[in-house]
């Protein structure tokens, strides 16, 4: 039996929590930083936190049916959009049609839903978007998609309490909004209110303390708001299809699709954001009695719902009344009223309160429980993480980030920036889209071994961190693995074969998003606003598609994950990468004012991350205490050897050997 012998030298040294990663003698003595150690910082930036599929230890409570989570998905989508949008679209986008464009938009969603299911039940921790990136795509990624989603929660959250204070403060005639004006005066301030809305910062303060009594009390607010909401939706749907007139359709009327099929798809892009809020139930999945299954069973059920209610409200609105004559800003009150059923406003008017209360209530329940996974990772302020003993739930979270959204309720212009929600919500989808392609294609992790080597009839050489070895030979690579040509393929494509495991679907993947980004601007901007000639556009139009759908040929030509007792999503890559093409091209449709705030929001997550999350990682903590980059080279010899090289100070010894024997 042959042996094998293992040699090894070292490239670049750092103790944990120092930060200084550049200091190599040379380097210092040049003033710059060594390749190895450029690449060693590169490394830290992009580390995956290890994927625990199996744990279901957790310090918060397991207390989530799928009931429970099921409601929590329609209170998040379910809310004043479906008393405020519907009449905005069908009057200036669709008319009656608007009922294509929920629908569409549904089917949009869907896709992205499905991404958030798998994750949410092959990795059932508290953390969503954030988490999914973490562990497939890196640190810093996941750092900035959580950084975007606190602010998303923070924005949606004081949004949704102004209009449920102005919709409040409308059925008593606008008593309060007068009465504030006219003690404390208008304010005439850039980025403030024109009056300070005690009301709104007050409903954020009472749900604060609800939510902070436990993840059952929320849960039973939650099912108790949203069932009125669901029986007045019942109600409308019942009662309008009663009072609906054909004749509103006709083409008397402007006929069911006035604004034509632009007109659909511009309702479809607004629409979109209506279904933004099934990521609450992946947010609390590490609460869930059973995620594996509950998760996505109710983001299912939960988006089936919302669209269902959407589709149906918006069917019997148009049916009502014309379309061209509806009230966008209190659409199904005022159908009703001028159908001589005045009485039924009042009964919209509390399932509309009742409806706002849910988004609250699943906006204060996400938005700590964001916070708490980064802290618990160590990329945010520990003292988020910290979990009451009593109630587990993150309460310094609840409450601290409870008070910030009271704040900007109370003080602050939210109108300028709720457009800035969008581009939060689906820079999330499209990394959680992303990722779901990386996890499917990505080699499962095998058990840790001190020294393993295989046979093999010429020299190896292995990259490997500190005393993380793993030897495997050629000869023991499955051809089923992740990452794998198809061997069904091979005759065909055999030239993809050639690459080194994983960097053919490394190199597609990044073609696939880079050509989606391609054609999204193509599609979004068109002729017009490129200024090309026809034949240019077409042949833009034409490469685009080209590369996109090739991108996807290669990565669909490669082995994936399969595994039989969690949910997986079908036709990966396609169903991931429509999403990724969807996203991007609602991002592209959103102003230049809107990228410039989430510019400047990102500089200052960038500050944040590099002042604190770097130093304070677990995964930095779980590094071992001399950080060495070694070379590993087998050769058939008597003893199998590693020796490391350590860069250390001219005082101590500047060689370090250690032995292992198999």
């Amino acid at each position: 039996m042959k042996e094998w012998r293992m040699v090894g030298y070292s490239r670049c040294l750092s103790p944990v929590g120092s930060r200084n990663w550049f200091s190599t003698p040379s380097a210092m003595a040049r003033g710059l930083p060594s390749t190895a150690c450029l690449a060693r910082f590169c490394q830290k930036l992009n580390r995956l936190k290890p994927l625990e599929e199996s744990s279901m230890e957790t310090s918060l409570r397991r207390c989530l049916s799928t009931l429970d989570l099921t409601l929590l998905g329609v209170g998040g989508m379910v809310g004043s959009g479906l008393y405020v949008l519907t009449g905005t679209v069908a009057k200036d986008m669709a008319g009656p049609a608007v009922l294509l464009s929920f629908l569409v938009a549904a089917v949009a969603s869907l896709l992205a839903a499905l991404c958030y299911a798998e994750f949410g039940a092959r990795v059932p921790r508290t953390g969503s978007a954030y988490l999914f990136t973490y562990v497939s795509m890196g640190e810093i990624w996941a750092f900035l998609i959580g950084w975007n989603v606190l602010l998303e929660y923070l924005i949606g959250g004081a949004a949704v309490a102004r209009a449920w204070s102005g919709y409040l403060d409308a059925i008593f005639n606008h008593s309060i909004r007068n009465f504030t004006e006219s003690h404390l005066g208008v304010w005439q301030v850039p980025f403030l209110a024109h009056y300070p809305d005690f009301l709104a910062a007050g409903i954020l303060l009472v749900a604060s303390a609800f939510v902070s009594c436990g993840a059952r009390v929320s849960s039973w607010l939650n099912h108790t708001f949203s069932a009125i909401s669901l029986i007045v939706i019942l109600f409308i749907i019942v009662l309008g299809f009663i009072l609906a007139r054909p004749h509103n359709w006709s083409a008397e009327e402007g006929g069911f699709a006035p604004f034509g099929f632009s007109g659909i798809l511009a309702g479809t892009a607004t629409c979109f954001y209506a279904f933004v809020g099934f990521d609450v139930i992946a947010a609390s999945s590490e609460e869930a009695k059973n995620p594996r299954w509950a998760v996505p069973m109710a983001i299912a059920i939960s988006l089936s719902l919302a669209a269902g209610a959407y589709i149906l409200v918006s069917t019997v609105l148009t049916l009502m009344v014309p379309w061209h004559s509806l009230d966008p800003d209190s659409a199904l009150a005022d159908a009703f009223y001028r159908r001589g059923y005045s009485w039924a406003g009042f009964i919209v008017a509390v399932g509309s309160i009742c409806a706002m209360n849910t988004v609250l209530l699943s906006n204060l329940f996400s938005l700590p429980r964001i916070v708490y996974a980064m802290a618990a990772d160590g990329l945010f302020f520990q003292v988020f993480a910290r979990v009451h003993p009593r109630t587990q739930v993150p309460v310094v979270g609840i409450l601290v980030f409870g008070v910030l959204m009271a704040l900007l309720a109370l003080l602050l212009d939210l109108e300028a920036l709720v457009q800035f929600l969008s581009i939060g919500t689906l820079l999330a989808y499209t990394f959680v889209a992303t990722s779901i392609i990386v996890l499917r294609f990505q080699k499962a992790s095998p058990p840790s071994s001190p020294c393993l080597a295989s046979p093999g009839p010429t020299a190896k050489k292995y990259d490997s961190f500190s005393d993380h070895i793993q030897l495997v030979g050629a000869e023991q690579t499955s051809m089923s693995e992740p990452g794998q040509l198809r061997p069904a393929l091979k005759p065909f494509l055999g030239f993809l074969d050639g690459c080194s495991p994983g960097t053919a679907v490394a190199w597609a993947l990044g073609i696939l998003v880079a050509s989606a980004i391609s054609l999204a601007c193509v599609l979004v901007f068109g002729n017009s606003d490129l200024h090309l000639p026809q034949w240019g556009y077409v042949l833009l139009l034409v490469i685009s598609g080209a590369v996109f759908l090739s991108s996807l040929l290669v990565l669909g030509a490669h082995q994936q994950q399969k595994k039989q007792d969690t949910f997986q999503i079908p036709l990966v890559p396609l169903t991931p990468a429509l999403s990724i093409l969807l996203n991007t091209c609602l991002m592209l449709k959103l102003s230049y004012l809107t990228w410039l705030r989430f510019i400047f929001w990102l500089l200052v997550g960038l500050v944040v991350y590099f002042g604190y999350g770097i130093w304070h990682s677990k995964e930095n903590q779980r590094e071992p205490l001399e950080l060495t980059t070694a070379h590993y080279v087998v050769f058939p010899s008597g003893s199998l050897e590693e020796t490391v090289q350590a860069v250390q100070p001219s005082s101590q010894s500047p060689v370090r050997e250690s032995g292992c024997t198999e």
